[in-house]
């Protein structure tokens, strides 16, 4: 009888060891998903494919940069809030000298009271609403030049068919140069753009209209070599000034207020 009694208290004390356990590995199993509930998931990262590179890449026009020796800062604050609303009104496109546009405007002389040019931007200039870009083609053999005012009500539509940056920022010279850099087909369709740009042009004999061998104008997008002899860029070297690139005052760092402006006007182009 004492045995059965020691052997059914032994078979209890095994069945609760047995509940403890089953117990304690219950609880801590509901405390790591209590932990788990709770752990906070990672951030997805979220890739909107439908917008291209261009837009994703920051670009601030030029003309929004007010010229360094600017005397009254509050009038290009001023045109800046009027260059957001044109710009609510107009598309005015990311371009560059060298890129390839097509312009729309209003002419009270032309059929349909419209009239549209293409052709290559060979300088942009002014700041402000004074902005002005210059297109030039070649049209029956003879050289024609446009300069529009970006921020003019006149201008309907400005469309980018190639976009294109070259090495330097005035093409005027395109003027001495073969006609068929400066020749664009007027029903010309929208192409890829050229991330090179890199092109050298070759020029007409002279006379030019200047003198583009000078350092002065330091050209970098013409052949001179095929134009000009040793001794001709010898002597042009006569007007170099190699201490210019270290004058500490013609020194004016934008990126500062690039930013400060940029920001400005994205939050002016999101406003309603």
């Amino acid at each position: 009888m004492a045995a059965s009694i020691r052997s059914l208290d032994g078979a209890m004390l095994s069945i609760r060891l047995l509940r403890g356990a089953q117990l304690h590995h219950e609880r801590a199993l509901s405390t790591s998903l209590h932990r788990l509930a709770f752990t906070p998931p990672v951030k997805p990262v979220i890739v909107d494919k439908t917008q291209t590179v261009a837009s994703l890449r920051k670009f601030l026009s030029p003309e929004f940069i007010p010229p360094r020796q600017r005397t009254n800062p509050v009038k290009f604050f001023i045109e800046r809030k009027d260059m957001i609303r044109r710009r609510k009104v107009l598309n005015i496109p990311e371009f560059y000298v060298g890129s390839i546009l097509a312009v729309t405007m209003t002419d009270p002389h032309a059929p349909g009271k419209n009239n549209r040019f293409v052709g290559i931007c060979t300088k942009r200039g002014g700041k402000g609403l004074g902005a002005t870009f210059v297109l030039r083609n070649i049209i029956e053999g003879q050289g024609v030049e446009i300069c529009y005012e970006m921020y003019s009500p006149r201008i309907q539509q400005i469309v980018v068919l190639k976009l294109e940056k070259r090495l330097d920022d005035n093409l005027m010279y395109l003027r001495d140069a073969l006609p068929e850099y400066s020749t664009v087909d007027l029903n010309m369709q929208p192409q890829l753009p050229d991330a090179t740009g890199e092109v050298k042009v070759r020029m007409l004999p002279k006379p030019w209209s200047k003198r583009w061998e000078r350092p002065t104008f330091d050209i970098k997008g013409i052949r001179f070599d095929l134009c000009l002899t040793p001794e001709q860029m010898e002597h042009a070297q006569k007007w170099a000034k190699p201490w210019v690139e270290y004058d500490m005052l013609k020194e004016y760092d934008t990126s500062k207020l690039g930013e400060d402006i940029y920001a400005e006007v994205q939050k002016g182009a999101e406003a309603k």
